[in-house]
């Protein structure tokens, strides 16, 4: 078993290959909303089950960001993109917003919950806490 894994981002189609192409495990990616790149190219609905079918194909595995700092308008159509998400079979979001990660917990419990470096973990009871809450990896 691997006790590494290499993770490249995505921001578009080429950089996805690219990435696979040269030994990326693993990449990330966004969607057209609730992501922090707002200008990375990044993936309509369709496009995210395409991307994540061809990443499963290599035997890979596809992250998807949810790491805007979330306001309460952000919420919107969270629900139901979160279990697109986990319904196409992304392997894990990365979050970096407390109130985000909660509800991907409740609405695709399904779904790994990664935390982003944009979240500021800097000290071992907010890593705990992310922990608790269910996350499988920090990000530091």
């Amino acid at each position: 078993m691997k006790k590494y894994e290499l993770l490249a981002p995505a921001g578009d189609s080429e950089k996805l290959s690219t990435a696979l192409l040269y030994g990326a495990d693993a990449v990330y990616f966004a969607g057209k909303r609730f992501g922090l790149r707002a200008y990375a190219g990044n993936f309509n609905e369709q496009e995210l089950k395409q991307q994540i079918e061809t990443v499963h194909k290599l035997g890979k595995k596809a992250y998807i960001t949810l790491n805007i700092l979330a306001h309460n308008l952000d919420f919107i159509g969270l629900k139901e993109y979160v279990e697109y998400l986990d319904k196409i079979g992304a392997d894990a979001v990365i979050v970096a917003d407390l109130g985000i990660a909660k509800f991907v917990k409740e609405y695709a419990p399904n779904l790994d919950l990664h935390i982003s470096t944009q979240a500021n973990i800097t000290n071992k009871y907010t890593a705990k806490a992310y922990v608790e809450l269910g996350a499988k990896r920090l990000i530091l």
